[in-house]
Parts: C-alpha cells; sequence; structure tokens
C-alpha cells in the first residue's frame, strides 16, 4: 500500500506545503518545475539552504500505465483512468512532502545534520547532485569489491579505482 494513495489534496497543496515548509525551517529559496523526458513526466523541487542548492526529482507515473485503466470488470473509461492517474500524482507529492520533512525534523532534533539528510539531493558546481555522482561509483564499488578514488570525483563521472583497475571506463 502505498503512502497516502487514497489523498484527495491537490497536488498544488502538496507542493505550497513543501515550500512553506522548507522556508520555515530556513530555506531562502524555492522554485519547482514540470519536464517531459523520454516520454516521462518528471517534477522537480528545489531550494536554497544552509548556503546549499538542494533538489529532489521524483518521477509522475505515467498516464498510459496499465494499472490506471485496468478494473475488475475491464478497461476504464478515460475519465476514470484520469482520475485513478491523478490520485497517483497527489499520492506522489505527499510522499515527497512526508520525506522533506522527515529529513528537516530530523536535522532539527539533531538526529543528524543537513548534509547527512540531504547529501544525495545537493546540487553540485556542475549542476548534477551529488548522488548523480556518486551513487554509481557505490554499485561498482560493490560490483568490484573495491573502493572508488573518490579524489576524481570532481573531475565527472569517476571510474578510476583506488589500485588503477578502472571499470566502466572507455
Amino acid at each position: 500500500m502505498a503512502y497516502a494513495e487514497n489523498t484527495t489534496v491537490p497536488a498544488e497543496k502538496s507542493r505550497a506545503e513543501i515550500d512553506a515548509l522548507v522556508h520555515k525551517y530556513g530555506a531562502t529559496s524555492f522554485s519547482y518545475m514540470t519536464e517531459k523526458q523520454e516520454g516521462r513526466e518528471l517534477a522537480a523541487i528545489m531550494f536554497s539552504m544552509e548556503n546549499r542548492y538542494v533538489r529532489f526529482v521524483m518521477p509522475l507515473p505515467s498516464r498510459d500505465d496499465p494499472q490506471f485503466w485496468r478494473h475488475s470488470r475491464g478497461r476504464r473509461t478515460p475519465e476514470a483512468a484520469r482520475k485513478q492517474w491523478d490520485t497517483a500524482v497527489r499520492s506522489s507529492w505527499r510522499a515527497l512532502l512526508l520525506a522533506i520533512k522527515a529529513k528537516l525534523e530530523s536535522v532539527e532534533r539533531d538526529i543528524s545534520t543537513f548534509e547527512q539528510e540531504f547529501l544525495a539531493h545537493i546540487v553540485m558546481p556542475d549542476n548534477r547532485t551529488l548522488g548523480e555522482h556518486v551513487i554509481p561509483l557505490v554499485g561498482q564499488a560493490y560490483a568490484s569489491g573495491q573502493m572508488p578514488n573518490l579524489n576524481r570525483l570532481a573531475l565527472g563521472p569517476a571510474s578510476d579505482f583506488v589500485d588503477g583497475e578502472v571499470i566502466g571506463g572507455e
């Protein structure tokens, strides 16, 4: 069961709540956008806090996903499928609000630090998040059993490993 899967809270209200929430915890700016990319719609929020830019990119459910069209008695009407899709979008926005609220409250209560909570979402000078840089390295490290050379991180997608073996390089 997905979080808030039957919510009636409009996506716009959830976005506004995220905006108010991050400002309450000290954000100095907030923005929101959607983008269609390779047939998929993405929603993104970005805010600045603690002298860092933070970006969350959330894939939205595809309108063509069969889950919105199937019904126990056959196929849904286009209007019924749209309503199912809209509910899934609202649920996604509620889940994002919950995730950000939990991170901010964890920082507020000294359970963790801002960097620990938001590390993967901090935007680096090349406009990629730290997660976009590091997550592939984690997979490579587990696959190879070797630590990546993190000194190369600032130079782009690192594929050098400490012992000189190259994984994923050209």
